[in-house]
């Protein structure tokens, strides 16, 4: 739907029937409308309630359950089933009290405060937070579409069939085969992701297929993580580390005669892409042309479609806001959370999201109650796997400095002479971060 048609649907809906939950706030209190029930919409309904048990909320969601994009490369390798990514959403309704419609939003009047729904029906609110998760631009590479990424060429960025489908062409994947990864430019959901991936592929074909080799083409010089995770990748894969990257190494790193299972071509070596060649299974790159059995090409990206069509986002493709109370620069009385915000220097997680969720709820209770919310402060952690019993994590804390978000001095990286036993137990941490993280946003 054009942007124009949108925003003016709910006008033209004004009439037709409203949920008995809409309407300004009353004696219940106030009614906070979240359009998303990903992290950062449940982590947001769950602590309004929490906050203020008068304020009503109504989440307007597609799905009625939820996929987890946090861990889902583990999908790809086996180590979980996609149903184990499954998030059931009993608990925010039974709970807490959470009202959830599940529908989706065609048009959005922001002087009305209304919303109207594909189903006929429209929500008022006196406040909207807008957690729409991001949306993958596969025409933006040549040669590239949706339906061959369904098809052929599975982004899965985003939980669902293309992760099965990657996962069925790992396990085709001929004997001494070539795994290529694509990572997409910034800014992009979890910036750990790729290099992670890289690491659960190779780490499966030393069982499965041990003459395979893993490509990360990149249209970057350096990564999040990127020391600690080549340290993994040179003690588990045989991978040669970079000479720029050497500072600070420990002693047991190896140079290795021949290459081992993952090769990581950065942007100074060529591994900015350029198209696709479907029909050859090949890919164009600024250093050349490279071929391989699977080709995983995770794409550029941008705030979901519905920030856009409800004209929340500016040139970038994301959602420019308020950091105080993450309300749009472009609409009034809406919050956008989560991946499809600009956030300064957070990075696009789960945890981001989360604590983002939280700050915007602590505002909107002080808001309803005519206070001026105070100074927040936000929290990133982010573990990753360089393998199944090797953990990995960075953990920062935010702070608005000139109007900004700004990396408190002093952000921790998994140090580079862990012990042996420090990096297991990095493991175990993630294994646990996920469940109690969670338990967090929707249970």
């Amino acid at each position: 739907m054009k942007r124009r048609e949108f925003l003016s649907l709910a006008g033209a809906l004004a009439a037709g029937t409203m949920l008995p939950l809409g309407g300004a706030r009353g004696a219940t209190g106030a009614h906070v409308v979240i359009l998303g029930g990903g992290v950062g919409g449940a982590t947001a309904a769950k602590y309004l309630r929490l906050m203020d048990p008068a304020i009503r909320v109504t989440i307007v969601e597609k799905e009625r359950r939820y996929l987890r994009p946090y861990g889902s490369s583990e999908v790809i390798t086996g180590h979980v089933g996609l149903s184990d990514l499954e998030i059931d959403y009993t608990p925010l309704q039974s709970k807490y009290g959470v009202t959830f419609v599940f529908d989706e939003a065609v048009g959005f009047d922001p002087i009305a405060q209304r919303l109207a729904l594909k189903g006929g029906e429209s929500l008022s609110y006196d406040r909207l937070i807008v957690s729409p998760g991001i949306q993958l631009l596969y025409d933006q590479i040549e040669g590239h579409s949706e339906a061959l990424a369904k098809a052929r060429f599975p982004a899965a960025w985003i939980p669902g069939s293309q992760t099965q489908l990657l996962r069925n062409q790992l396990e085709s994947m001929p004997q001494g085969g070539t795994f290529a990864i694509v990572a997409p430019p910034n800014p992009f959901r979890c910036p750990p992701g790729p290099y992670e991936r890289g690491a659960l592929v190779a780490e499966w074909c030393q069982r499965h297929n041990p003459r395979a080799k893993i490509l990360i083409l990149d249209p970057r010089n350096s990564f999040v993580t990127d020391q600690s995770m080549m340290l993994g990748w040179n003690r588990l894969y045989g991978f040669n580390i970079p000479l720029e990257f050497m500072a600070d190494m420990p002693d047991d790193v190896q140079t290795h005669a021949n290459p081992g299972l993952i090769e990581w071509i950065r942007q100074q070596d060529g591994g900015t892409l350029i198209s696709l060649d479907a029909g050859s299974k090949a890919l164009e790159t600024e250093g050349g042309r490279v071929s391989a059995d699977v080709i995983n090409i995770i794409p550029p990206m941008r705030a979901g479609a519905i920030a856009e069509a409800m004209g929340l986002t500016d040139a970038s493709g994301f959602c420019p806001i308020d950091p105080m109370t993450f309300e749009s620069r472009l609409q009034p009385k809406v919050h956008v959370i989560g991946d499809a915000c600009i956030a300064d220097q957070m990075p696009k997680s789960g945890y981001a999201a989360n604590n983002q969720a939280k700050v915007t709820a602590r505002a909107l209770v002080d808001l309803f109650a005519g206070r001026e919310p105070g100074p927040p402060s936000w929290q990133n952690t982010c573990y990753a796997l360089a393998g199944s019993e090797y953990g990995l994590f960075v953990a920062a804390v935010y702070r608005l400095q000139d109007g900004r978000i700004t990396a408190h001095p002093g952000v921790r990286f998994q140090s580079l002479d862990a012990t042996p036993a420090q990096i297991r137990l990095g493991a175990v941490y993630q294994q646990n971060w996920l469940a109690s993280f969670t338990e967090d946003c929707f249970a």
